[in-house]
């Protein structure tokens, strides 16, 4: 899976790099030697170039390098006011999102042919806001919403001999993997696995959608959503009734 991100990445870069200005990503990099910068592309402002940085944050900068604005960029359109870096910013998500595989999630999903919308949660074993969302799991699952897991330990990855690492990776190793997770999020023991898993990958992925902390909700337009929310307000937010 680790793999299959950085490829991603990769593409997402080489297609925006076809358009983008060539002097735009040295002069700003000449500038900010430390300057995280992901995608750039055309901004809906004519003449400027949205330099989208591996954080989330996109600034808005003249074809020379010259000037930037940092910031998100908003229009205000039929009296609406519309985010296009975030706009963007969903877009990309939504990339990154068709190209994982359920394989390397936990899924809590509802019978086959009840599924009405899904979202993708960037999770921790041991927050607690975390195992309240999971304790809302079966009752989005009674609304028709499936909840899939992606590995986000608090302590990150740097630090794989702490408690919570340990014990995320062994839920994704575990032979019953939803079994696995109910019981960590219940503050239950189980057993210490490991195996060749994706936790380390999904957690690079996670930052690389823009999440700081956890729980993180990724809804299927690339919306991300940062904490915890009852069943009931979630399935509004989805559009379900």
């Amino acid at each position: 899976m680790k793999t299959t991100i950085i490829l991603l990445l990769a593409a997402l870069m080489t297609s925006a790099i076809a358009e983008e200005p060539p002097e735009l990503r040295d002069k700003l990099l000449r500038a900010m030697p430390s300057l995280s910068i992901d995608t750039i592309t055309q901004s809906p402002i004519d003449g400027m170039y949205a330099v989208a940085l591996k954080d989330g944050t996109v600034i808005q900068a003249t074809a020379d390098g010259r000037h930037f604005v940092y910031g998100d960029l908003y229009e205000i359109s039929s009296n609406t006011l519309v985010n296009h870096s975030e706009g963007s910013r969903n877009a990309r998500r939504r990339t990154m999102l068709g190209a994982l595989d359920e394989d390397d999630m936990v899924v809590f999903a509802p019978r086959e042919g009840q599924v009405k919308a899904t979202v993708t949660v960037f999770t921790d074993v041991d927050c607690g806001f975390c195992r309240k969302l999971h304790q809302e799991v079966p009752e989005m699952n009674r609304m028709g919403i499936a909840v899939r897991y992606l590995a986000f330990p608090r302590t990150g990855i740097h630090t794989p001999h702490t408690a919570t690492y340990k014990k995320i990776v062994s839920a994704w190793c575990a032979d019953n993997r939803q079994l696995a997770m109910t019981k960590a999020k219940a503050g239950q023991p189980i057993e210490e696995k490991t195996c060749e898993n994706p936790v380390d990958a999904q957690f690079l992925l996670g930052e690389a959608m823009g999440v700081t902390g956890t729980p993180a909700i990724v809804y299927e337009d690339g919306r991300l959503q940062s904490g915890y929310l009852p069943a009931a307000d979630m399935a509004s937010r989805i559009g379900i009734n």
